[in-house]
């Protein structure tokens, strides 16, 4: 089939490698404009999908908007029978909807209808789910709400990370788009709509949600560190440096939230025990494990950590 390809981030290129892999011809590859990178933001980097598509010979485009008759017309004159969407960063609008003969496919790292929306691999963690997964749905003007073709069911484990998931989902992700390509091109993909009950929402990662909260339960507090590892970071404030946490895990223990119970970074929570530190990162300092942080602190029992 001829297919614009639609993505940014490196979660996206999995699929973009399976597609063209499958023997379908990409005729274009849609994605955000390079952005500024450098320590005094002087240097344009291209994005994953980018730097993947130039590898794979296919034409880049990176337009500030989709929202023009010009926008429209160019579409429109790749003369494709789908359009493949992952993570592009973009809304489509109608019109751009509208010109694929087969329709626009959105691959979405979530068990729609639950967690809709810009982030869902973290929020489903931080949520304390259990299961989540990847789906393909056919896009339509509402956010996440079209109907559903295919989905793939990933479980959660108790101490994974978002980086571990994300990992894990873009390359499921990338398997069953495939297979939904397949189907499509058969005439044997269908879509179901998706049920009312059960829709939740996974707005962005706000920065002022970063910062432990130790008088959560220590579950909320696990599933908030994790939630946020690797990236932007759960932290809490050392003597005024800020130390993100990128590993815990769940243990036993007692005592006022925020409190150091012991020589191994475990720390009281509000209830139902504390929760263990087991990677860490001060500000300006590389990741590092608890016991090699704590040879170089003054943390000591009895501490309250802010």
């Amino acid at each position: 089939m001829r297919i614009v390809f639609m993505g940014t981030p490196d979660f996206a290129v999995p699929t973009l490698v399976e597609i063209v892999g499958a023997g379908h011809e990409v005729v274009a590859a849609y994605t955000r404009a390079p952005a500024p990178a450098g320590r005094r933001g002087l240097d344009l980097v291209p994005s994953p999908v980018h730097r993947a598509a130039e590898r794979l010979g296919i034409p880049v485009l990176t337009p500030s908007t989709l929202r023009t008759e010009e926008a429209a017309e160019a579409f429109a004159a790749h003369e494709a029978e789908a359009a493949v969407v992952v993570a592009y960063g973009r809304i489509l609008p109608q019109a751009i909807l509208d010109l694929p003969t087969l329709g626009c496919l959105n691959l979405h790292a979530s068990l729609l209808p639950r967690w809709r929306g810009a982030a869902p691999i973290q929020r489903a963690i931080m949520a304390g789910d259990s299961e989540t997964g990847v789906a393909v749905m056919k896009m339509e003007a509402g956010l996440d709400t079209g109907p559903v073709g295919l989905v793939e069911r990933v479980a959660i484990g108790p101490d994974m990370t978002a980086g571990e998931l994300h990992d894990r989902l873009m390359i499921v992700g990338g398997d069953l788009m495939g297979r939904a390509l397949a189907g499509l091109q058969r005439g044997a993909l269908s879509f179901q709509p998706q049920p009312a009950e059960g829709v939740t929402y996974a707005a962005k990662i706000d920065k002022g949600e970063t910062r432990i909260d130790w008088s959560k339960p220590a579950q909320a507090v696990h599933d908030h560190i994790r939630g946020l590892s690797p990236f932007p970071g759960a932290w809490f404030d050392l003597a005024g440096t800020r130390v993100k946490v990128l590993r815990s895990t769940r243990t036993d223990g007692a005592g006022a939230p925020g409190t150091l119970l012991d020589g191994a970074l475990t720390i009281a929570c509000g209830a139902g025990g504390a929760v263990r530190l087991v990677e860490v990162q001060k500000a300006g300092s590389r990741a590092m494990a608890a016991d090699e942080f704590l040879r170089g602190s003054d943390l000591a029992a009895g501490m309250v950590l802010a």
